[in-house]
């Protein structure tokens, strides 16, 4: 599929490498393999895979071998819009030629999941790992073990648009997951990004691409039901009226979410101290909730308008947002957004211009009291329970601009410039005791607009300069240069290089060397948090920086197998992470400086033109430079492997299979290794089981696996970890009109 694509693409011209080109590219390959395996001689198994890379790219490229000719007719675009080529995607650049460590999955790679939400979709990317927060269980989106409370290091964009909270940094503690029928494609930088997309862009960036009303090919609607009380409906519609593009998508869902028992818990261990008898564990984790996606979509030849909502309530509260077990509180995440796009082609010769204006808007809402620790807590100073609701709404406006020229022989040079403007506007909280955790004399009283909110109403504004140069060096050369600038009116400067060399090595193989910088901005509640009885701010902190260097090939072996791998190197400064300050109390704080490294491999292999299978490993380590310590909290291996068999017309039978490797526990932390755990997946399809009705049916955790993710240590207060599902099964139907 891929390879005929490819094939075709890459059908030219073929000329001998020359000599010069073979002897300059073997000494940068030597310089960077003796610097690589030199810093990091101590860690034997990286050094060995490194090195047998290295000799077998040096056995290729020593190799007399024909190399293609123009390979690149449509030089590759920006970074930004990660703009790929396969025969699934259809998009305008080879992906093993993107100035990137990129994955792209598709609407077709999703359906042979049998994924019902986004976080199964990015488990299937390598060296990434969707953990699970304290906060509803909120997905952690851990790429190449770089993770932290709320993992803000990894940016998710929505059609190229950042839907960061303020807040925590990541996409809101109330996120929730998302719905797929809308999503046309999902593609997943590895690696830094800031030089195109700024704040937060630091460990990956994940961008959602929803489908357009071509995608959404007329008129369906569909319905899902299964474990856990799940039931799910959706209607899409997509059609042009007399040029007018219409995309429209609604889906609703809603679950019990799963039961599994919690033994013990954070008030477990204050029954202890206070010789009570609060605890509510055993009992299960609280993981139901109901979800409303919309979606509009207009366009014409030069302009799109987008409207958006997520709705999310019903958000029971996993293991309690203290870790003490609460299933009686409930909260609400309301999400809307808006951008219009316009773009001007050929405004001038070899000109074209793109501009968009956008609004996001964040509202959590508290609609059932949030019981930090249950009612007879603290010796039995609250009988009520210790209670504290804290909500915010949230909006922000960007205007992007940027400029496109390609009258310079050879080149593309683009040019932007934009402004954010972000706003907590509204803060509100309600709780029955004081800052000294004392009860409140008056029981729950509402403290907004107070001195005694947890978190003041702050403003925010950004604005940014960037350039990129993709310059064609030779026939098989490009270079892709890269530099952008931000200012931020609360922390200040921050400019962010990369450089990427992308060489058509032979009409087979490509070889990349890449290099970036990047930054994460300090989140309103690393900032500014006053009176939280868990975490405090410092309105001092500086934002995240990482250097990341990468070297990478793929080989089209043959027309039915294309494999890659790529090896990397990061160093982190100025890594926030709360650190305690006091009995239960944590503060926010540049603590220091990590370093990593990994590699990866990938493989998609198609024997029959009826069967496909694919694969890939992911290796990472990451150091904590001050204790020389493992990081923890990630997998430092991960495995996945995925067939898809046509087994006759219309029918499909899909599998897969995830291996998470052990991940070790932070400093302190004095638990063993978390364990390794497996989880197999099989889905049945069936296109037109009767007139132009399609089925399918998925199960998930087919052997019932005993699944947890790591809960936060040092200090430990669920020590069998968080229960994730079992085995579970879904059926649905969907219908075109």
């Amino acid at each position: 599929m891929y390879s005929k694509a490819q094939s075709a693409y890459n059908a030219k011209e073929q000329e001998v490498i020359t000599t010069k080109n073979l002897i300059r590219m073997v000494s940068i390959m030597k310089k960077c393999s003796i610097r690589f395996i030199s810093h990091h001689h101590h860690q034997k198994q990286l050094a060995s895979l490194e090195l047998g890379l290295i000799l077998f790219c040096l056995f290729v490229f020593s190799t007399p071998v024909n190399a293609s000719g123009d390979l690149w007719d449509l030089s590759l675009d920006e970074l930004g819009k990660i703009r790929v080529t396969s025969i699934a995607s259809g998009t305008q650049t080879p992906l093993d030629k993107a100035a990137a460590i990129a994955t792209v999955i598709t609407a077709d790679d999703i359906a042979a999941m049998g994924a019902t939400d986004l976080d199964q979709v990015l488990e299937t990317v390598p060296a990434l790992h969707v953990g699970r927060s304290d906060q509803s269980y909120t997905g952690k989106y851990i790429i190449r073990g770089i993770t932290s409370s709320y993992t803000p290091q990894t940016l998710l964009l929505i059609n190229g648009i950042p839907v960061t909270s303020l807040f925590v940094g990541n996409r809101s503690n109330a996120w929730a997951g998302m719905p797929i029928k809308s999503i046309a494609r999902v593609e997943v930088i590895r690696g830094p990004g800031s030089a195109l997309y700024g704040a937060d862009a630091f460990s990956g960036v994940i961008n959602i691409i929803t489908k357009k009303y071509d995608e959404l090919r007329g008129t369906q609607a569909g319905i899902r039901a299964g474990s856990f009380g799940t039931q799910a409906a959706w209607f899409t519609h997509g059609k042009s009226y007399n040029g007018v593009n219409i995309g429209f998508t609604l889906e609703a869902e809603t679950t019990d979410g799963w039961k599994k028992l919690v033994e013990h818990d954070r008030q477990t261990g204050l029954d202890a101290m206070f010789k009570t008898n609060a605890s509510l564990a055993p009992n299960s984790v609280s993981t139901m909730k109901d979800m409303i996606d919309a979606r509009f979509d207009i366009s014409d030849e030069n302009s799109q308008l987008r409207l958006g909502y997520q709705g999310r309530s019903n958000i029971g509260s996993s293991v309690g947002y203290a870790e003490a077990l609460d299933p009686s509180s409930r909260v609400a995440n309301y999400r809307y957004n808006l951008d219009y796009s316009y773009t001007l082609k050929e405004l001038a010769p070899n000109l074209d211009i793109d501009s968009r204006v956008s609004y996001y808007r964040n509202a959590a809402v508290i609609t059932k009291n949030i019981l930090l620790f249950p009612a007879g807590t603290f010796g039995g100073a609250y009988p009520h329970g210790f209670i504290g609701n804290p909500g915010y709404k949230e909006e922000n406006a960007r205007l992007d601009f940027s400029a496109l020229y390609r009258g310079i022989n050879n080149h593309l040079l683009r040019v932007g410039t934009g402004f954010t403007w972000d706003d907590m506007f509204e803060v509100t909280e309600s709780k029955n005791f004081n800052a000294d955790l004392s009860p409140r004399a008056n029981g729950l009283e509402d403290v907004s607009d107070t001195a005694e909110v947890y978190l003041p109403e702050k403003q925010r504004t950004n604005y940014y300069l960037f350039a990129q140069d993709e310059w064609k060096l030779t026939r098989n050369w490009l270079a892709t240069t890269g530099i952008r600038f931000d200012h931020f009116s609360d922390f200040g400067n921050t400019t962010n290089p990369r450089l990427a060399l992308v060489w058509a090595t032979t009409n087979n193989i490509t070889t990349k060397l890449l290099y970036g910088k990047a930054f994460r901005a300090p989140s309103f509640n690393e900032l500014f948090v006053t009176t939280n009885p868990i975490v405090l701010g410092d309105p001092h902190l500086k934002a995240e920086t990482i250097d990341t260097y990468e070297f990478a090939f793929s080989h089209q072996l043959s027309n039915q197998l294309l494999y890659t791998a790529n090896i990397y190197r990061y160093n982190i400064q100025d890594f926030i992470t709360y650190v305690p300050i006091s009995s239960g109390v944590n503060q926010a704080q540049n603590i220091g400086n990590r370093k990593g490294q990994g590699f990866e491999l990938e493989a998609d292999y198609s024997p029959f033109y009826n069967v496909r299978f694919l694969a890939n490993y992911a290796y990472q380590q990451s150091i904590d430079k001050k204790t020389d310590a493992d990081v923890g909290d990630a997998p430092s291996h991960q495995i996945y492997g995925r067939s898809e068999w046509t087994i006759a017309s219309d029918w499909h039978f899909d599998s897969q299979v995830t291996w998470v490797g052990k991940q070790k526990r932070v400093l302190g932390d004095t638990r063993s290794a978390h364990s390794a755990y497996t989880t197999v997946d099989i889905t049945l399809r069936k296109q037109n089981i009767w007139r132009k009705l399609d089925l399918a049916v998925s199960i998930q955790n087919l052997f019932d696996a005993n699944v947890t993710e790591p809960s936060p240590g040092p200090a430990v207060y669920i020590p069998n970890d968080f229960p994730m599902a079992g085995r579970s099964l879904y059926a649905e139907v969907q219908y075109p009109f």
